[in-house]
């Protein structure tokens, strides 16, 4: 992600939302003298039972509702008016240290071997593949640890038929791509999954040390050889005048969204962005019906750490335009956070893992706007054509310039 995505990023109000899946999440509190209060998190093993034959029903991105994949009974989401909660990151610390608490009817979750990432499966799922890098998984469920509950939830919008689409416009961009690669997007490998984020509010204020420079011109002598001969010539140069610059600045950052996931690569993640986060909705179990959910890893002491990271380009920023002058220098910072909350949130992703050559490749496809990112390989038929094309067509040109 680049600078200038991230100082947008911050400065701009972003609301994400998170769910898990019914089958797979805890129903975690804190204690009460943290200020939190627990949220009713579905049951385990909650289904949705279609009323016209019984069939589970699951997540229509396309329609926005439970549609029974047999007889097509549609059945409506309720909204809930309910406000997404923000919660303080201090009390958090606090309930920490005295610990959190899962209910009697703790969830099952599975590591994965090769990856780390940790999928929540339901309790009847005997074998999958592992949607981070293919490797087979066999189910040997753990008791799921402590977590916090997530707060909102950004619903798919886009089904597996776009996200294949999506898939087969990036393919056709790719230069020197293996022909075998676009077989793989008629494969159904896609994989439905919520991935889960952090999102920081903090108020910052940052002292700085630094200095001011201002431009200004000198003419100066110099020697230049023209046809053979030193010539005494003159020349306008730029130099900067230096001066101490001390202060403070302020700024509210909202909504700094972090990934909580290991098994996601970061990267490709990151440049998912943007997402439509006007259409954040507070959490239901139904929209995780049919689809997957990772488990957070990256906990939230870690999770603000990064957040840190990402806000200092936008202080950087904020700094060198309160110096002023034409050029600024930045010695030191030092940043103090208050008001500090935060969101646990689940954001949709279509992903696919396949190796090619021997090595492990991945699609990360945004379930909202189709934008896709990943690796892929390259053809060495494709690209040794393609050079010695251009080794010919560069003979050609000399031979035609030699005659």
């Amino acid at each position: 992600m680049t600078s200038t995505r991230n100082e947008s990023k911050m400065i701009t109000k972003t609301e994400t939302v998170s769910k898990a899946n019914t089958q797979l999440l805890t129903d975690t509190h804190l204690p009460e003298k943290a200020g939190l209060e627990p949220q009713p998190l579905p049951t385990p093993g909650k289904k949705f039972p279609c009323r016209q034959c019984g069939a589970h029903l699951e997540f229509n991105p396309t329609a926005q509702a439970l549609t029974c994949p047999y007889c097509h009974y549609q059945e409506k989401i309720p909204q809930s008016a309910d406000e997404i909660v923000e919660r303080s990151y201090e009390d958090y610390l606090k309930a920490s240290r005295v610990g959190l608490h899962v209910s009697n009817g703790a969830e099952l979750e599975v590591k994965c071997h090769a990856c780390g990432a940790v999928i929540m499966m339901p309790a009847n799922v005997v074998t999958q593949d592992c949607p981070f890098c293919g490797v087979h998984l066999e189910s040997k469920p753990r008791a799921t640890e402590p977590f916090i509950e997530p707060s909102a939830v950004l619903p798919f919008k886009i089904d597996q038929a776009g996200a294949q689409a999506a898939f087969k416009n990036w393919l056709h961009g790719l230069w020197f791509a293996p022909n075998a690669l676009k077989s793989i997007a008629d494969l159904n490998k896609l994989v439905g999954m919520y991935t889960p984020f952090w999102t920081f509010d903090a108020m910052t204020l940052t002292f700085y040390q630094g200095e001011r420079g201002t431009h200004y011109w000198e003419t100066e002598d110099f020697i230049a050889n023209v046809n053979g001969r030193n010539e005494r010539r003159t020349r306008r140069v730029q130099r900067t005048r230096w001066q101490s610059a001390s202060g403070s600045v302020r700024h509210w950052f909202d909504d700094v969204t972090v990934l909580a996931s290991r098994g996601m690569p970061a990267n490709y993640a990151q440049d998912l962005d943007p997402w439509d986060l006007q259409a954040l909705a507070s959490f239901k179990a139904e929209y995780l019906s049919g689809f997957r959910t990772e488990r957070y890893q990256v906990g939230l002491e870690e999770g603000f750490t990064r957040a840190k990271q990402f806000m200092e380009p936008t202080l950087h920023a904020l700094i060198c335009r309160n110096i002023g002058g034409d050029a600024q220098r930045v010695q030191s910072a030092s940043t103090q956070y208050s008001g500090i909350t935060f969101k646990h949130i689940l954001l949709p992703i279509w992903i696919s893992a396949y190796r090619y050559g021997g090595q492990l490749h991945r699609i990360l496809i945004n379930a909202r706007t189709g934008e896709v990112q990943g690796s892929r390989p390259y053809s060495p038929w494709k690209v040794a054509g393609a050079v010695l094309l251009a080794l010919a067509i560069a003979g050609l040109y000399f031979l035609l310039q030699s005659n």
